[in-house]
């Protein structure tokens, strides 16, 4: 026999009340406390940018939602981003943002969520002003953030501002591509030329999404489908030769610009 309660303020000492019409428990009985997770009422998460999602998704999302908030006190808000929110199940872990002013420890976090949910999580942990700077200077904030699912409503007004340094050092991850492309697969090469984009496309000024990266993407390099790349039968030859050219351009704008701002 199993029975809930919940524990009370007494004078001098706490207390369980039971029921008195019960089978089992008699008076004088020896019997075992133990602490239960209650599970939070499931607050409906908010939505940016995105029409529907699978309600298997939308479970193990409150699941995280109600787990974080048992391992740390104090949080501005709790981010689901990436991949996992992509229609189907092609994914390969869930990117998770947590907000907060505190120092948290990501490990423990990862490793409770991962536990339970049997799911690789990819935990970043800022506060509000590094979360501001990153969508005002940094275009993988922009697209990250542009489509994700939120515990608490969010609503960042920014201004961009152009980190060329910082866009040099980001840029310098896609050049990978060009010198191992025999040697990655798809969705590496996937995420290798939309951080070139993105970049491309925030040197112009122009919004970040990923709705918007891959439709630039199949336009410049003449795809029918995103998944071509992802599935890795790209003609090699004629897209090396269009990367090379995008990736030229936006490296020499680039030191073009921070060339001026040392003079």
């Amino acid at each position: 026999m199993e029975l809930i309660s919940k524990v009370s303020k007494g004078t001098k000492m706490d207390q369980i009340y039971i029921p008195k019409n019960r089978s089992g428990f008699g008076v004088g009985s020896y019997v075992l406390i133990q602490s239960m997770r209650v599970q939070e009422q499931t607050e409906k998460p908010y939505f940016h940018n995105i029409q529907s999602i699978e309600p298997l998704k939308l479970e193990i999302i409150n699941q995280i939602f109600n787990i974080i908030p048992n391992q740390i006190e104090n949080y501005e808000n709790i981010i689901i981003t990436g991949s996992f929110l992509d229609e189907g199940f092609n994914f390969k872990d869930i990117d998770l943002i947590i907000v907060s002013e505190d120092k948290l420890d990501e490990a423990l976090i990862k490793k409770e969520i991962e536990e339970i949910l049997k799911i690789k999580i990819h935990i970043i942990t800022l506060n509000n002003k590094t979360l501001i700077k990153g969508l005002s200077t940094d275009p993988l904030y922009q697209m990250m953030l542009s489509k994700c699912i939120s515990k608490k409503r969010f609503i960042y007004k920014i201004q961009s501002k152009i980190d060329y340094k910082l866009l040099d050092i980001h840029l310098l991850k896609s050049e990978l591509l060009i010198l191992n492309f025999d040697h990655l697969n798809g969705h590496e090469k996937y995420y290798l030329t939309r951080n070139m984009i993105a970049i491309s496309l925030f040197l112009k000024h122009e919004k970040i999404d990923k709705e918007k990266i891959d439709k630039e993407i199949k336009k410049i390099f003449n795809l029918k489908d995103i998944n071509e790349i992802k599935q890795n039968i790209l003609n090699k030859d004629k897209f090396l030769k269009e990367y090379k050219f995008i990736y030229k351009d936006t490296f020499n704008k680039i030191m073009e610009n921070i060339k001026n701002d040392s003079k």
